[in-house]
């Protein structure tokens, strides 16, 4: 089994790894690291560059977490790659990043974590930007 976590290289991804990591090493599981862009886009600034993704990696390995960054690419819907490959890794754990939006902005955009949180057939660790979890 592993912990699955959802990352980008913004304030909400960063507080998903650091929660991510602590569920790791906390219940002795793999940390799986996942960095998704839709596919044929030519630009996806969701994508970390390899640099910022092994310095993901490498956080979690200096905590005693054995980790692994994967890349899917998605066609179509983001979170239900993102499931898929919390289903394929057997996942005990799916965490997630939040960031503030305006109802508006919800309801307009919808939202990638609430359609995990609500599709995901195990446990989902939502966490804040300003680091509680």
């Amino acid at each position: 089994m592993s912990i699955v976590v959802g990352f980008v290289p913004t304030p909400a991804g960063e507080a998903a790894l650091a929660a991510g990591i602590a569920e790791a090493k906390l219940r002795k599981q793999e940390l799986v690291i996942v960095n998704s862009a839709r596919q044929g886009a030519l630009v996806d600034k969701s994508v970390a560059p390899e640099d910022v993704l092994a310095q993901a990696a490498e956080r979690a390995s200096e905590a005693g977490v054995r980790a692994r960054v994967i890349q899917p690419p998605y066609q179509h819907d983001l979170a239900d790659e993102f499931l898929d490959v919390a289903r394929e890794v057997d996942a005990s754990l799916i965490v997630i990043g939040l960031r503030h939006r305006t109802q508006v902005g919800k309801f307009i955009l919808g939202s990638h974590a609430q359609q995990i949180l609500m599709q995901a057939d195990r446990p989902v660790l939502a966490v804040k930007t300003d680091g509680h979890f």
